[in-house]
């Protein structure tokens, strides 16, 4: 039976599933992703990025005003074929094949680790996070986001019904998906996460709240520069209540 990891590169190299296509309707997201890592990179510069689970590169781009090398590390073949379109025009951003819980590094060789979008389908990424660890310098950072299951709404839904926020991860597929055994897809507690990078060595240095004006409907009334606008300004005083459905973490190394 193939594991998740192996359904998860199964998925993206599926030639119906075009990855840059998802991005089509999501430039809000995207950018508010962007300014994110704009807030938590500021002032910074690294020798060695490596953006884990990157898909086509789509954030490779950002990471080279801000390191001196970008590797993009995508356990799906067909992602990195696109991206060798996407990023035609920075031919020094290098591709290659691998998985997060076996990164092709020696230890302490990278000093900026990103992985966005990617523990969505990692139920419990705790030898992810580890071997991330093993290839961080000792003054290095993490950029991990987090998909937020105790979002505002979530919180406002289970205090309604008298339930406790679940501390485990909370598998969102379809009933259809979950008989089919797809891919995992979960969204997690953030407090959970915090413990899991503790676990593995890790401190969370800043946080923040992202894609907090994220709704169909907003997008259709409001510009995405007016929406930007209000998320730059949203992702710092919200990150304490982990309101929106998207958390970022900055982490180093526990000294």
């Amino acid at each position: 039976m193939p594991t998740a990891k192996t359904l998860n590169a199964t998925q993206y190299n599926d030639p119906k599933h075009n990855y840059l296509r998802y991005w089509d309707s999501r430039s809000y997201e995207d950018g508010a992703e962007q300014l994110a890592i704009d807030k938590f990179l500021k002032n910074k510069h690294f020798n060695h990025a490596v953006d884990v689970g990157g898909g086509y590169g789509r954030l490779c781009v950002l990471l080279q005003k801000y390191a001196d090398k970008v590797t993009l590390a995508e356990p799906s073949q067909q992602q990195l074929d696109i991206a060798g379109d996407f990023l035609r025009e920075y031919p020094s951003i290098e591709r290659t094949l691998m998985q997060a819980d076996n990164l092709q590094f020696g230890d302490e060789k990278v000093d900026l680790v990103t992985m966005i979008r990617v523990t969505h389908h990692l139920p419990d990424p705790k030898a992810e996070f580890k071997e991330i660890h093993r290839v961080l310098s000792d003054d290095g950072y993490f950029v991990l986001e987090v998909a937020n299951y105790a979002h505002a709404r979530n919180r406002l839904k289970h205090l309604i019904r008298g339930k406790r926020m679940p501390t485990e991860p909370v598998d969102i597929r379809s009933e259809k998906n979950k008989k089919k055994d797809e891919i995992p897809f979960v969204n997690h507690n953030p407090k959970t996460i915090i413990k899991q990078l503790a676990h593995a060595g890790f401190k969370v240095e800043r946080t923040l709240s992202v894609s907090n004006m994220r709704s169909p409907a907003l997008k259709k009334i409001m510009p995405r520069t007016g929406m930007l606008a209000i998320e730059n300004v949203l992702q710092v005083p919200l990150a304490k209540t982990y309101f929106g459905p998207s958390v970022f973490f900055l982490a180093k190394k526990a000294q």
